[in-house]
């Protein structure tokens, strides 16, 4: 008996039907059968079917005499499963690498449920992909079991089949079966997650939910919308006739109201000539369902009186947003008046020698490079005013209560800005920034530079996409010191950002913590992460891809990678900032994490914090792994699409061949570096010294202090010390691995 039963009905998808298929045959976890059910489809899919199930077999093919829509297609396959669990997998849709393991794995955490509820991103036909904006109730609901009852919120989640697995017996038992019509997963889903004693949720995106130009059925202009009506008549029955689920009347009295609602305001779905007949059969059903004693929300009070009434109110509507359109455009133009009026005060006030204004990555607080500067100006110039710049009330409230701060184009930033005398950034700030004569503008960058940059990217078209460069580099014009770790980055940053600025080789601020480390100092960050002391911690840091739109792409199956790594280790995850709030966590990392196979340790503030943590980085080309060098610790390279990131964003040099340790080209390469003990033989120190020559050359561990003396007290600093005359403050054998 296979571990799930995946039915798939087909009609009119040849062009998507092999993908979907692969989807699920070449998943990793290969317990299942699949019940392809061909819905008289006139195009190629029977034939696709067939081909598929002749190489395969654990395919099932149905082909039906005549065509009878999604939901009795779904039907004509239940009886031939034997799995497990049923899943609905819809024939244009695909899923995941990984996903079937994880649903394994979750329901046998949870005991086998009722019913497991997943979560997907859409993707788009121009090549997006967002994820499912209510992904957080997935990941709130907890560990365990649970049912509507308790948490009723999970009704939010998008009412239809293809996001669950249901266990088989219960779907049998409650003999549970799709109707006929347009809208067959609405009496599917509310009646099963009713009735369902308990239900487990997937905090991962198993499924990618694919967004057609042309859009799906439910998007096209019909009537057979009005089968909305008969569809919830249908889920109204079946509470009707379990007097255990009365107290869910109130709230779907109230769903219905709302989902008729939403399919009558959008322009595309109803005939001009039907939409007052929907409106008055959905009044109707109002009306006929209200529970006795209930208040109505104020926006399905329309349904209570005439389509006339509810018309007005659509256009008196549409007639105030184009108002408020409007006088937005209007406020806007005053403003950019009254800031033409303000530059023109403020240029007439002089400007503080003492204020210094700080941001980071794009206003999100006190990290990188600037924050270094900041707190050894703290120091050592304490009659230094340093002011941070922070995006908003959400960033402002994660900011130490000590740190003096105003809120991006707030007027209290523009009274500062106005007056500060210096400006210290790792990005560039915005271009609405005047600067004025007499101010310093001190740009530090955001590490060594191996990918193309600035007006490189000219080069590139696919990599510059959405990139403004000539604007990037009037926004540099006003940089004054570029701040440079290594030679290489001095040439570069001159090559890349054609301006007027002078190159400072001071180091790399941030690094100095790095430099200047102790082997006890990684002991808190280790403990604040949950990791043995005594394990080996392998750092997997990879960088974003041009050459995929979003930028993730899986390289590396990370629950396979902690598997192999074995007892004694803990693999640590950092993805790239810019990948943090999109759906590459959702692809298997955050329950990953939440399992205990590893660590995800993208929002830990302070990257170097993690590095301190780690006893051998493996990345691809981030450009953590100059920094890393810093520390005297193996670095292993994972090179397995160099070919397509360096044709499709352009590097300064190939670093597969100038590597700072092993290089490694497939998974096994990998593996086997890790299971031979490789990693961290002669060789790779060999690799890594000739690596931090050249590119920790002017990281000493005074960085900093080097900036605040020589920019904003005017003393003149030290030359950093040479890289080969410099002993790491590291062992370059952590006393966790000596021991082993």
């Amino acid at each position: 008996m296979p571990r799930f039963s995946v039915i798939i009905p087909c009609f009119k998808v040849q062009g998507f039907l092999r993908e979907c298929l692969d989807s699920v045959l070449e998943q990793s976890y290969r317990d299942i059968e699949v019940i392809a059910v061909n819905d008289c489809s006139p195009d190629g899919c029977g034939a696709i079917l067939d081909e598929y199930a002749a190489r395969d077999a654990r395919v099932r093919v149905l082909h039906l005499p005549e065509n009878v829509g999604l939901g009795r297609a779904r039907n004509a396959g239940m009886p031939h499963a034997t799995g497990d669990f049923l899943f609905f997998l819809d024939s244009d849709d695909t899923l995941t690498p990984g996903a079937l393991r994880a649903m394994a794995d979750r329901l046998a955490e949870t005991s086998d449920p009722d019913v497991l509820i997943f979560d997907y991103a859409r993707t788009y036909w121009w090549g997006g992909t967002r994820r499912n904006v209510l992904a957080h109730v997935l990941a709130e609901a907890g560990g365990g079991c649970f049912t509507v009852a308790e948490r009723p919120e999970i009704l939010d989640l998008l009412m239809v089949v293809w996001n669950k697995v249901y266990r088989r017996d219960f779907v049998e038992r409650e003999g549970f079966v799709f109707p006929p019509g347009y809208y067959e997963d609405t009496p599917w889903t509310f009646p099963v997650l009713l009735s369902a004693e308990r239900i487990a949720t997937l905090d991962r995106i198993c499924l990618n939910y694919r967004q057609r130009r042309q859009g799906n059925i439910l998007s096209t202009t019909s009537r057979k919308h009005f089968d909305i009506h008969d569809q919830y008549e249908r889920v109204f029955a079946y509470v009707d006739s379990r007097p255990r689920l009365a107290s869910w009347r109130p709230y779907l009295h109230a769903k219905m109201g709302e989902h008729c609602l939403d399919i009558l305001s959008k322009p595309d779905r109803l005939p001009p000539s039907g939409k007052g007949e929907f409106f008055r059969r959905t009044a109707e059903m109002f009306r006929e369902h209200k529970p006795p004693g209930i208040s109505i929300a104020p926006e399905l009070r329309v349904l209570e009186g005439s389509y006339a009434m509810y018309a007005v109110k659509r256009q008196a509507g549409r007639a105030g947003r184009e108002v408020g359109r409007r006088a937005q455009q209007v406020r806007r133009a005053a403003a950019v008046r009254m800031a033409r009026g303000r530059s023109a005060l403020s240029a007439r006030r002089s400007l503080d020698p003492n204020l210094v204004v700080y941001s980071a990555f794009s206003h999100r607080g006190v990290l990188g490079d600037p924050a270094a500067i900041y707190r050894k100006a703290r120091e050592i110039a304490p009659h230094l005013r340093g002011v941070w710049v922070v995006q908003d009330e959400q960033q402002a409230a994660l900011l130490p209560p000590d740190v003096e701060h105003v809120l991006l184009d707030s007027p209290r930033y523009r009274r500062i800005t106005a007056r500060a005398m210096y400006f210290v950034n790792n990005v560039n700030w915005p271009g609405a920034l005047p600067k004025r004569p007499g101010s310093v503008h001190i740009h530090t960058h955001q590490g060594t530079p191996l990918k193309y940059m600035g007006a490189d990217l000219l080069a590139k078209p696919g990599a510059r996409h959405g990139l403004d460069v000539p604007q990037m580099l009037r926004r540099a014009d006003r940089w004054d010191y570029s701040l440079v770790a290594n030679r290489h980055s001095e040439l570069v940053w001159e090559r890349a950002y054609p301006c007027h600025f002078t190159s400072l080789r001071t180091g790399s601020p941030r690094n100095d913590v790095l430099v200047n480390a102790r082997p006890g100092d990684a002991e808190a960050v280790r403990a604040r992460l949950g990791i043995p002391a005594d394990h080996t911690v392998v750092l997997y840091a990879p960088t974003r891809r041009d050459y995929r739109r979003g930028g993730h792409v899986d390289r590396v199956d990370l629950a396979r990678f902690a598997e192999d790594l074995g007892a004694g280790h803990t693999l640590v995850v950092r993805l790239h900032p810019s990948l943090a709030t999109g759906p590459a966590r959702g692809m298997g990392l955050a329950e990953l994490h939440r399992r205990g196979i590893l660590v995800d340790a993208t929002d830990e503030p302070h990257v170097e914090d993690v590095l301190l943590a780690s006893d051998v980085l493996v990345t691809d080309y981030s450009a953590l792994m100059f920094d890393y060098a810093l520390l005297d610790r193996p670095i292993v390279v994972h090179a397995d699409d160099w070919g397509a990131y360096a044709a499709s964003r352009g590097t300064y040099f190939d670093i597969t061949a100038e590597a700072p340790g092993h290089v490694s080209r497939s998974y096994r390469e990998l593996a086997w570096l890790f299971a031979s003990r490789t990693w961290r033989d002669e060789e790779s120190a060999r690799l890594r010294a000739a690596f931090r020559d050249r590119f920790c050359e002017y990281d000493d561990g005074r960085a900093a202090e080097r900036v605040v003396r020589l920019l904003t007290l005017g003393e003149p600093g030290d030359a950093p010390l040479p890289a080969a005359r410099r002993t790491p403050a590291v062992p370059a054998e952590p006393k966790a691995l000596i021991e082993r």
